[in-house]
């Protein structure tokens, strides 16, 4: 059973999620719109997994008896200055939900809530690939510069990336 502490703070995150995807969507669909097909496809599955995460803090709070508290989703942005401006923000965004992260993982720690704790512990490890994925691409546009040739290919390499849903298992049951 999670405390109302507990479940405030998780919904807060379930929240976080769907913002999370949100705004990836935004960013696929202004991909699209300047033709950066390869850029739309990254920032679409970075949308699938950000559904994901949402769909695991969902199902985990249902299935230890606290109610979910879906809120207002704020806008996302809708125009961006360039892909390495998308990519900056998705860095800045990362960075916001590791944040939040670690800071539900010190709750449920200090508040012993033992199962909480570990249940985030999937989102610590994936946060720590978020952020490296992300640096990944900025490193990469960084050494194309503004050369179109190195956007091309870049856009190319974006391209490539592909969902892969969870394991069986590996994401919460359906609650009851």
């Amino acid at each position: 059973m999670l405390s109302k502490t507990m479940a405030a703070a998780l919904n807060e995150q379930i929240n976080r999620e769907f913002y999370s995807a949100y705004l990836y969507l935004s960013m696929s669909a202004y991909s699209a719109f300047i033709g950066l097909k390869g850029a739309q496809n990254w920032f679409y599955v970075q949308y699938q997994e950000e559904m994901v995460h949402f769909d695991k803090l969902y199902h985990y709070v249902l299935n230890q008896g606290a109610a979910v508290e879906l809120k207002t989703v704020q806008a996302p942005p809708t125009e961006f200055k360039s892909l390495m401006d998308m990519f900056e923000q998705t860095l800045t965004h990362e960075r916001f939900i590791t944040k939040s992260i670690h800071d539900l993982t010190d709750l449920a720690i200090s508040e012993k809530d033992h199962a909480t704790e570990i249940f985030l512990q999937w989102y610590v490890t994936e946060q720590v690939e978020e952020e490296a994925n992300d640096n990944d691409v900025l490193a990469r546009l960084r050494l194309a510069g503004k050369d179109g040739n190195g956007l091309f290919m870049i856009d190319k390499e974006l391209a490539a990336r592909v969902f892969v849903p969870p394991a069986a298992g590996a994401a919460a049951p359906a609650a009851n």
